[in-house]
Order: C-alpha cells, then sequence, then structure tokens
C-alpha cells in the first residue's frame, strides 16, 4: 500500500473527530477497516501515527508532520477536482483581463462582487498595461480579454484575425495644466507652437515588441514618462507638465481649482477606446464579462465619469 489520497482523508476524519468510531461515521466505513488501513500505513512506513493509549486518537509526532503536509495535498486535489469540474461544465478555471491604464480598477469592483455571487467559480487574474501593452498582451497569451484597448490595434494584431472588438463609451479629453503654469495665463486658444515650448507628461506605452504609440505629443517637444494615468494627473497637478487628461479624471480638480481648462487650436476632442478578446474563446465566464460589459451605465463608471 502505498500513501494515497484516501489514506490522508482516513488520518484527518480520525483526528478531527479524535475517534476511530467517529471517523468511520463521517466516512460511512466500518470502524475495522479504518483501523486496517492506518495499521498497515505504519507497518509500511515503519513508525507509529497514533498514540492508542487512553479512549481518543491521538496522533504521535510523526503523524502529526505527515497529517500537516498531507492536508496541502488534500486540498490541492480537492481544487483539482473543482478545476476540472468547472472545464467540463464550460467554465474557465482561470481568465486572465488586461486594463489599459486608463480603466480605474476600483470601478470594477461592483462587477467583481456580481461575478462571485454568479457562482462560476473562475479564478480571475488582473493586469494593466498601457496602449500597445494591451493588445501585446491579447497577442502573446498573456490575456483572454482587454477592457479599454486603445484604437483599432497594431497592425499585427489586425492582421492576425484572432480577434473581436466592441467598442466602448468615448473618452472626452480636456487640456489642463496646473494655474502656476506658464500656459495657464496665456490667452487661447493655445497653438501647437507655443504648447511645444512646454514639457507634455504623457503615459508610456507598456508594448514590448509592437510598435509604440502616442497621443496628443508634438514632434520635438520635451516629455516627462509616467506609468499611469493617475501618475500623470498628478504630475500635472504639480506643474511638472501639461497634457490632456480625461474629462471625467480632471473635472474635480477643474471644479476646485486646482486645474485649469485651456482651450487650444488643434483639439483633441474624444477617442474611441474598446474591448477586445480571442475570437476562439467559447468559456462562460469570458461570455458573462461580455454582456455584463455592454451595460452604458458601467461603461460611464469606467470611462464616462
Amino acid at each position: 500500500m502505498t500513501l494515497t489520497l484516501e489514506a490522508l482523508r482516513i488520518l484527518d476524519a480520525i483526528d478531527r473527530r479524535r475517534s476511530f468510531a467517529g471517523a468511520a461515521a463521517e466516512l460511512d466505513k466500518v470502524p475495522s477497516a479504518l483501523t486496517y488501513t492506518v495499521r498497515k500505513l505504519e507497518d509500511e512506513l515503519d513508525v507509529l501515527l497514533f498514540d492508542r493509549r487512553g479512549h481518543r486518537a491521538r496522533l504521535t509526532p510523526a503523524g502529526e508532520e505527515l497529517l500537516s503536509e498531507g492536508r496541502n495535498l488534500l486540498r490541492a486535489a480537492d481544487e483539482l477536482e473543482r478545476r476540472v469540474k468547472r472545464a467540463a461544465s464550460g467554465c474557465e478555471v482561470e481568465l486572465r483581463i488586461v486594463l489599459d491604464s486608463m480603466i480605474p480598477f476600483e470601478c470594477l469592483l461592483p462587477l467583481l462582487a456580481e461575478f462571485d455571487a454568479a457562482g462560476y467559480g473562475t479564478r480571475l487574474r488582473f493586469s494593466q498595461e498601457v496602449l500597445s501593452g494591451v493588445w501585446e498582451a491579447l497577442l502573446t497569451g498573456r490575456a483572454d480579454l482587454a477592457i479599454g484597448a486603445a484604437h483599432d490595434g497594431p497592425e499585427a494584431v489586425r492582421m492576425s484575425g484572432g480577434f473581436r472588438t466592441r467598442n466602448l463609451t468615448p473618452i472626452e479629453w480636456v487640456f489642463a495644466v496646473a494655474p502656476g503654469h506658464p500656459l495657464a495665463a496665456e490667452t487661447e486658444p493655445l497653438p501647437a507652437s507655443l504648447i511645444q515650448q512646454h514639457r507634455a507628461v504623457a503615459v508610456g506605452d507598456t508594448s514590448r515588441t509592437l510598435p509604440l504609440m502616442n497621443a496628443g505629443l508634438l514632434s520635438g517637444q520635451d516629455t516627462l514618462t509616467v506609468p499611469s494615468v493617475q501618475a500623470k494627473l498628478a504630475a500635472q497637478l504639480a506643474g511638472l507638465g501639461c497634457g490632456h487628461l480625461p474629462r471625467r479624471l480632471a473635472q474635480p480638480y477643474l471644479a476646485d481649482g486646482r486645474l485649469v481648462a485651456k482651450a487650444t487650436v488643434e483639439t483633441r476632442g474624444v477617442s474611441q477606446r474598446q474591448i477586445a478578446w480571442r475570437a476562439d474563446a467559447r468559456g462562460k465566464s469570458l461570455k458573462w464579462f461580455l454582456n455584463r460589459l455592454g451595460d452604458a451605465h458601467l461603461q460611464e463608471a469606467m470611462l464616462g465619469g
């Protein structure tokens, strides 16, 4: 007899119930079957697992060590069984979702609570990328679903034919600077030649292999590159540069005067973001997210403010 999951379950039940009889009742077995299994395991391991003196079954130090590690194996086996059943039911074991930094993760928390309540049991793994980095995560298989993907994607993505997309609520942009920034006092609309003389704050594209994207930058303009939209906002609030911000993100600071909106000759207007997913994906959890992400109120929370 080798060490089996059944033997570990028997040891676990005896320890929890403190008796062979109690464990036998829980496992729907006769006590003699449990006694035989434990004695055979003790003979093969050449150790005593239970101290049988007294009225209660107590583990020896060797038994405690075996059961401590054995319970880890039991939990892993139970999780594997659940994963297999999820796969058989059409639910993914894990769904990998990449967010563009434009999407505030906290806006998705109510959605995640709904997903948990739906009982799919799929593990969720979120990551964050910027611009082409979002598409790269899909292209390389590091993500199954992208939220907030920019434009139509790099040519390598468009030509692959392996992805489907759906538009989200358009993003409205506003050019903004801190009150103490030199551009704050300039006459509007600001020409590109004037803006070019001042440092821009830009969120850096995180792609490793695809062509990098940039938006709203002027040729030859000094640039402070930051890791996220939230970092860009912080830098512009500190007067470290200028640039366009999503209006829904900038609005509270425009309202209280910590940012000043400036009209520009060349306006950025609105831009389109998308959700994107692999065309061959068929999992139930992905379909659930695609359905819920079509909700206009949720999209407003993510992108519209």
